[in-house]
């Protein structure tokens, strides 16, 4: 919503909140024709990862290399244009987003409502990386083997 004069005017989605629904829609189409086939998945997720600016695409293929060696149970796969990991029914347990994606400062590091993170009556499901650095990753290991569990 934009502010005019003191009043609200929705003025709708953004150009790229729209280029996330029109990836979303393309990815579901690709994953009815191809009867979900996780190599494919995996690979787009890696092709997507790799047309990320650089300083996205180090913190993205460090992120797939963590879930990949601590939740191997995980799939790969592409969610409205970015990595995302679901579980055996095909949930998504965790997603990476990159800054760039909606011009953030950050990216985003987050769960869905699959993962196995449920502390009392509040919790994070999502959080913001500038960097991985060693407690970083860290703590995403903790997360992820949380959310698995």
């Amino acid at each position: 919503m934009t502010e005019s004069k003191g009043t609200s005017e929705y003025t709708g989605l953004t150009a790229d909140e729209r280029a996330a629904m029109k990836e979303r829609t393309k990815e579901l189409k690709a994953e009815a024709r191809r009867g979900k086939k996780a190599a494919d998945q995996e690979a787009e997720a890696l092709a997507k990862i790799a047309e990320m600016p650089d300083s996205d695409r180090v913190m993205a293929e460090r992120f797939h290399e963590l879930v990949k060696a601590n939740a191997p149970e995980l799939q790969p796969k592409t969610w409205y244009g970015m990595p995302a990991y679901a579980n055996k029914d095909g949930k998504n347990v965790c997603f990476f987003q990159a800054a760039a994606k909606f011009n953030a400062r950050y990216a985003t590091f987050g769960f869905e409502q699959d993962a196995n993170l449920d502390d009392g009556t509040m919790w994070a499901t999502s959080f913001a990386l500038t960097e991985l650095n060693a407690t970083a990753e860290a703590k995403i290991v903790a997360l992820i083997k949380k959310a698995v569990s």
